[in-house]
């Protein structure tokens, strides 16, 4: 049974993910994708302990490797992944040619430097366009096409928009020659922010997170989860919120981390009397929450950081109390939707013991405690990822089943590797479009077409913001899709609506990463659901109830940042932050049906009403909302119908 559920859960990640499309079967190249794996590896452990090389020289050797390996491991469709028995010979040129047009750069490197003053040779030209081709075809293999329609899209209209009549987005044109030189040897394409700060930061802290999963921590934190929770009305649903809220702070991927926890927790959810599209969606709403859960969070937030000016810390500290409120959301709602339907805890017998958990397997905190604190104390990502993934190698030490050998070790390398090429291949990809927005004046105009569509007025902005995040969402990478709304919308919500920049990046942010649960593109709700055997949209729109607090707070925060530690006092953030949960219960319990008492359509829209006005950080407000919850409160406690021994907050 359970060698069944792992395939299961390869079939599904295979299906909905589509950097676990590789080829199966590689013959005599596998060698070679080892030593280019393992390569990658120890360069940016080098590097990040000695010191990383030149911006452009970094990021070429971070891209070309990774465009090699691509092209040996991806097949160009992915019917061909199980069917060819070794590498084509096209796909060795593609892995070749694409090495060199990208090492190149540091080849010549004094010389692409001159040009830049007197100008790009036919040679530079050519190795440009085909240097940009190449990173489209293999962000396409990886990543899927959608987001290389969007950078197709980008070029064409650097190209043509001098035929676009539309005022607002038309500008004079460029010729080819200028915009894939531009994009390819200037600091504001290809080799942009994004690709520099994958190089130096993201690509350790993937790594990382590979040293872990090659450690009985996944375990561990599956174990830890039941143990707090399991006993407790629901226990089941609530254990997987608490482990994929865990399990998200190393992986940042919302498909992975749904297979990887809810091949374990949706099946006992299911059995404990859950409906199957609840089971997968709270499984999915809680793994996509993992991109926004310190001290990792996803790759975008290292990109905040070098777009804003300001440490991780910052970073950090800002996404802490929206990431509680995002998981206290779905654990609330978790609980009620287990009291609507009577599901008790788990017997104890059943569970593991906290207290034998923690004297036994505690140590394997100490990684993400190094990361926290090293971070803290103000030390840069790039050491705190570098000391963490030393702890994680020690820790593997502690025990002689999780110890790792040399055939282990390679295995862990060349994976450190594997798992960063979609990543690479997307913010390179994302720098295409950026550079193209940077070239043409597009996000100048972007704010321009914001504000005539709404009128000035804030609240439209946002929404129109909103709606443009998730549709890029739907395509694009969360990485990707921040990189071009950072670009592209947040300029347009600081400079004319005056909003906070850590307020407006964090906005696009956490609406770039719903799009993982929001129909009808929804692949970390269709990955819980092919698990589930439920029904894929019935499941993503269960999600997308259960993680109601991810469309309410960044709104919230836009109007009062306070909840991100903006000109935030002590008696503030306790207040706002204890307001907010209780309106997380008021907000949950309308989408669920269900507070003291199966709920009336009338007693569901006030207690949303009452949610709302708790979770917006202002006295009045709070006070209505806190005065109408317990009206509600009361009005069902009285009601002679339902379980009398039911209460609001017994857990």
């Amino acid at each position: 049974m359970k060698k069944q559920k792992v395939v299961d859960a390869q079939d599904i990640l295979e299906k909905y993910d589509k950097e676990n499309q590789f080829r199966t079967e590689i013959g005599k190249w596998a060698w070679v994708i080892t030593f280019l794996g393992v390569s990658l590896t120890i360069f940016h452990l080098y590097t990040g302990y000695f010191g990383v090389l030149p911006s452009q020289k970094q990021g070429a050797v971070h891209l070309g490797t990774a465009l090699g390996i691509v092209f040996l491991l991806y097949p160009a469709r992915k019917a061909w992944r199980k069917t060819q028995k070794t590498v084509p010979w096209y796909d060795i040129v593609l892995a070749f040619t694409a090495m060199y047009v990208t090492y190149h750069k540091i080849f010549f490197f004094e010389s692409i430097l001159q040009s830049r003053i007197s100008g790009y040779s036919t040679l530079d030209m050519i190795i440009s366009l085909l240097g940009i081709a190449l990173v489209l075809e293999a962000t396409r293999r990886t990543v899927g096409l959608p987001i290389v329609i969007v950078a197709s899209t980008a070029i064409l209209y650097a190209v043509f928009g001098n035929y676009i009549p539309t005022h607002i987005l038309s500008h004079p044109g460029f010729s080819v020659d200028r915009i894939v030189t531009n994009l390819w040897y200037q600091e504001s394409g290809v080799f942009g922010t994004p690709i520099q700060i994958s190089a130096k930061f993201i690509f350790l802290f993937l790594f990382f997170g590979v040293l872990l999963v090659n450690t009985p921590i996944g375990k561990f934190f599956n174990d830890l989860a039941f143990s707090l929770t399991g006993k407790y009305t629901g226990g089941t649903a609530k254990a997987a919120v608490v482990a994929s809220a865990l399990q998200g702070t190393v992986s940042g991927s919302s498909v992975g981390n749904t297979v990887a926890t809810g091949s374990f927790t949706i099946p006992m959810m299911k059995k404990a009397g859950f409906k199957p599209e609840f089971s997968a969606a709270t499984e999915a709403a809680a793994s996509t929450g993992g991109q926004v859960m310190p001290p990792m969070m996803g790759a975008a937030a290292f990109i905040m950081m070098e777009y804003l000016g300001v440490n991780y810390s910052t970073i950090m500290l800002a996404a802490f109390i929206p990431a509680i409120l995002y998981f206290t959301g779905i654990f609330i709602g978790t609980h009620f939707e287990a009291k609507r339907l009577k599901i008790f805890g788990l017997p104890k017998a059943e569970l593991p013991i906290f207290r034998r958990i923690i004297i036994r397997n505690g140590y394997m905190l100490t990684p993400l405690f190094v990361i926290i604190g090293t971070i803290m104390t103000g030390s840069t990502p790039q050491r705190a990822a570098l000391y963490g993934i030393l702890a994680a190698f020690l820790v593997s030490l502690v025990r002689k089943d999780s110890r790792m050998n040399f055939k282990k070790i390679i295995y862990v390398l060349e994976q450190g590797g594997r798992v960063a090429l979609p990543v690479i291949a997307a913010v390179a990809t994302a720098g295409i479009i950026a550079g193209v927005v940077s070239m043409t004046g597009l996000g100048a105009k972007f704010a321009s077409g914001i504000i005539a569509l709404s009128s000035g007025h804030l609240i439209l902005a946002l929404i129109f913001t909103m709606i443009a995040c998730i549709i890029l969402g739907m395509g694009l990478p969360t990485t990707a899709n921040y990189v071009v709304t950072a670009t592209i919308a947040a300029p347009a919500l600081i400079n004319e609506f005056g909003v906070a920049p850590i307020a407006a990046h964090m906005f696009v942010f956490y609406f770039g990463i719903v799009a993982d649960i929001t129909p009808p593109v929804c692949l970390a709700a269709y990955a819980g659901a092919g698990i589930a055997k439920a029904n894929p949209f019935k499941t993503g729109v269960t999600a997308v109830k259960l993680a109601i607090a991810a469309f309410i707070i960044p709104f919230v925060f836009i109007y009062n940042p306070i909840l991100l530690f903006v000109n935030a006092t002590p008696i503030m953030l306790i207040l706002g932050v204890a307001t907010a949960l209780l309106g997380m219960i008021g907000v949950s319990s309308a989408v669920i049906g269900y507070f003291v008492r199966n709920s009336k359509m009338w007693e569901r829209i006030i207690l949303f009403g009452a949610g709302l006005m708790l979770i917006i950080p202002e006295p009045l407000t709070s006070g209505i909302g806190i005065v109408l919850l317990a009206l509600i409160w009361f009005i069902q406690k009285k009601r002679p119908d339902g379980d009398k021994n039911t209460t609001m907050l017994v857990v």
